[in-house]
């Protein structure tokens, strides 16, 4: 899977040429941001749970938030359990560094996390640890199958002073 089948997924609508590349790693939010040049939260993370039955549950959100398990809870009715790295693997296709919504293996339910709506464009992850592609919000929605918006993350500080 990885970026191949990004490329492929993006091929279907004219946009695999806008999939960017990097030298340096961008696995998490500050060495994406850095390598694109721009603020930490316009990196758009996607989070894979354990969702009903077999299916794993994506929420893509800002890059400066995190999960609200209050929220998480309310708005789906269980408990915010991440995947393992290897049952990321098993589920997306996508080693975690490169996960995104886009070029799936399994399907899965995906959702788009309201704090996303901030920015007029994002930056998801294509599938490796060194790739992004850039995005609108609603292209990011439509792109990647989402069934829904919703409001599950909370404000996070990146790298807070001790």
């Amino acid at each position: 899977m990885t970026i191949d089948s990004v490329k492929s997924h993006f091929r279907k609508i004219g946009r695999e040429g806008d999939i960017l590349e990097f030298d340096q790693s961008s696995a998490t939010v500050e060495l994406a941001a850095a390598a694109l040049g721009v603020e930490p939260a316009r990196i758009a993370k996607t989070l894979s749970f354990r969702g009903e039955g077999e299916r794993a549950l994506l929420i893509v959100s800002a890059g400066n938030t995190k999960i609200d398990n209050k929220k998480f809870k309310k708005t789906f009715g269980f408990k915010a359990r991440f995947l393992s790295p290897a049952e990321v693997l098993e589920q997306t296709g996508h080693e975690v560094g490169g996960v995104c919504p886009f070029g799936l293996k399994n399907d899965c339910d995906v959702f788009i996390d309201i704090s996303v709506k901030e920015f007029d464009t994002l930056f998801p992850a294509c599938g490796s640890s060194h790739s992004a592609i850039e995005l609108t919000k609603e292209e990011l929605f439509q792109i990647s199958g989402a069934k829904e918006w919703v409001d599950v993350c909370k404000l996070q500080e990146l790298n807070p002073a001790n």
